[in-house]
């Protein structure tokens, strides 16, 4: 983890510079970008309302907002979970699209969030979908350890517990979490086969889409109760294939485009140009074995601020 330190002339410029870093940290304990960038806001209100003597008795401006930024987080993620419960649907992190024009952006230039996030094996929608069945301390502790590497001594401080305590928190982290290159395989394969399942989808060719499908194959959606979708998980290749053969048929007005989700090949949905859906897509081998389906229109907002580009 980058590191400066602080002193009369760069500290404004190091913590300004920092934004990247804190926004990529919070957006993969919290799986939202919107809620990242509040996270953010939040961690520099802090330090501003420090006294300026404060301000340069921090060594390390980086090392005290990731660690302010992960209590932030931390709280957030137990409030979530009581929210959480009233949740109408199963809940899904918020999908990001790639965008070609990120690895040159400036932090300062980009408004939005979802901007300076670096899609990487750890935003996988496969990773993010068993964050959140962990605790939110061994959340905190695996991905400020596994994906900063923050060292234990500063993840106490933000997790209130001891060194040895988070070490643990992260151990029993990784028994759940193995991050492998993204689904591992041959990439132009992966497109392939999303193509072919694009197009299968809109012929209505079941015995082609089942062709496609890991025989296990499940499908989670999340509306969260603005739009209706199926509340509880769809598996075996069948009905999934018959659920995606209703779902994405071909209709007038309806556009179904093959693009990269969180850094994978997946699909987006759109009516008049307006995105009503983003799909991600994990394989098992060249088969297509899990689908993660967004309608909340409210974790859509990165995708109709493309379309209108």
């Amino acid at each position: 983890m980058p590191g400066h330190e602080a002193g009369t002339g760069h500290a404004l410029s190091a913590i300004i510079g920092e934004r990247r870093t804190l926004i990529n940290l919070a957006y993969r304990l919290l799986g939202s970008a919107t809620e990242a960038e509040d996270v953010v806001q939040e961690a520099y209100a802090r330090w501003y309302a420090m006294a300026e003597a404060e301000q340069h008795d921090i060594t390390s401006p980086t090392g005290w907002l990731v660690r302010v930024a992960g209590r932030i987080c931390l709280d957030q993620l137990k409030s979530a979970r009581r929210r959480r419960e009233r949740y109408v649907g199963d809940w899904l992190p918020e999908p990001l699209p790639d965008r070609p024009r990120w690895s040159t952006s400036s932090p300062e230039g980009c408004t939005d969030p979802a901007d300076l996030i670096t899609l990487d094996e750890s935003v996988s929608m496969g990773v993010l979908v068993v964050l959140e069945a962990l605790t939110p301390a061994e959340r905190v502790a695996f991905v400020l350890h596994d994906v900063f590497g923050v060292p234990f001594a500063e993840i106490a401080e933000t997790v209130g517990r001891t060194p040895a305590a988070c070490r643990q928190l992260a151990t029993s982290a990784r028994r759940h979490i193995r991050i492998t290159p993204r689904n591992a395989g041959d990439p132009e394969r992966h497109h392939d086969t999303v193509s072919a399942f694009r197009l299968a989808c809109r012929s209505g060719d079941l015995g082609d889409l089942i062709g496609l499908l890991d025989p296990d194959a499940t499908v989670e959606t999340d509306g969260g109760g603005k739009v209706r979708t199926a509340l509880r998980p769809i598996s075996g290749a069948e009905k999934v294939a018959r659920f995606f053969q209703g779902a994405l048929r071909k209709e007038l007005r309806v556009t179904v485009s093959e693009e990269n989700v969180n850094g994978s090949p997946g699909l987006a949905v759109r009516l008049d140009g307006v995105t009503i859906a983003v799909i991600a897509i994990e394989f098992d081998g060249d088969t297509l074995e899990h689908f993660w389906l967004m309608m909340n229109p409210e974790k859509l907002h990165a995708w109709n601020e493309i379309s209108r580009q």
